[in-house]
């Protein structure tokens, strides 16, 4: 994520969009009733279409105060194991961007009141062009903001422009190894919440939260104009009470979440239980 935050490049952002708004008004339901807001993630056609809505709608009724939804890709660098075999089960399956993109419209239609934001890459995203046709059926579908895992703000102002005309958030991503100074820029530029990625390395649950994860989460709190949500190896209750303890504004799970799924990636009665359990301990 580079060493040092650019001194000429303008703090321009997308944390005044429609999209972003609603995702600080999820963020600020949950700070009302004393949590940190919980963002379950599932994996868009994993193990199909059907399956994968399903499991959303069991996340959300569970008590997901945001949901973000994996959009299948060939070569997922920042995920992993688990992540990786749902999304090539799903590509398998027959998901694509544009199927990827029913579904989230499926999902906005039959749960509107909770955000969703979908994670993709940048070559899913942008390609070759400046992403104004991924970035406007994202929105037109339901999609409140967007993660471009690969996509840093030294490179991101043509998207924000894109994102900023159709009303989207981009949400982006710092890591421990993210210098502060650079931290506090990549939080300016960030729409609606800022990603921070618990620990060095790809996504996966964990037994157990890095030790140095608290004072991480209170630095990059303490540089951050918008909420921060914690995710990577988060996948226990104690985990999510620990991070809303130690001030996280919301806290993400993913692998777990896939992992309750069971090894056909329909038990949606246990991924919902999973959430349910996440909620009541997300009590700061």
């Amino acid at each position: 994520m580079g060493d040092g935050a650019p001194t000429s490049s303008p703090a321009i952002g997308t944390d005044a969009t429609p999209g972003a708004r609603r995702v600080h008004a999820a963020f600020d339901q949950a700070a009302a009733y004393r949590r940190a807001a919980l963002i379950p993630y599932v994996v868009a056609g994993y193990p199909d279409a059907d399956g994968s809505h399903a499991a959303a709608l069991a996340a959300i009724d569970g008590g997901a105060d945001l949901l973000e939804i994996g959009l299948p890709y060939s070569d997922p660098l920042a995920d992993g194991a688990t992540l990786q075999r749902a999304s090539s089960v799903a590509l398998d399956a027959g998901a694509t961007l544009d199927r990827s993109i029913e579904l989230l419209a499926r999902i906005a239609s039959a749960r509107p009141s909770v955000p969703l934001v979908p994670m993709a890459y940048a070559n899913q995203v942008i390609g070759g062009g400046d992403g104004r046709a991924v970035a406007t059926r994202l929105a037109e579908a339901g999609a409140s903001g967007v993660i471009v895992a690969d996509l840093t703000p030294d490179e991101g102002a043509p998207f924000e422009e894109v994102a900023r005309d159709v009303g989207l958030a981009v949400v982006y991503l710092v890591a421990p190894t993210t210098e502060p100074e650079r931290r506090a820029w990549i939080a300016s530029r960030s729409g609606g919440f800022l990603y921070c990625v618990s620990l060095v390395g790809v996504t996966g649950a964990r037994r157990s939260l890095a030790p140095a994860v608290g004072r991480l989460v209170r630095a990059v709190r303490a540089a951050s104009p918008v909420p921060v949500a914690v995710g990577f190896g988060v996948s226990q209750p104690a985990h999510v009470r620990a991070l809303a303890k130690a001030g996280a504004d919301g806290v993400i799970v993913a692998s777990a979440l896939v992992d309750a799924l069971g090894p056909d990636g329909r038990d949606v009665t246990a991924l919902g239980r999973l959430v349910s359990r996440l909620r009541a301990a997300i009590t700061r």
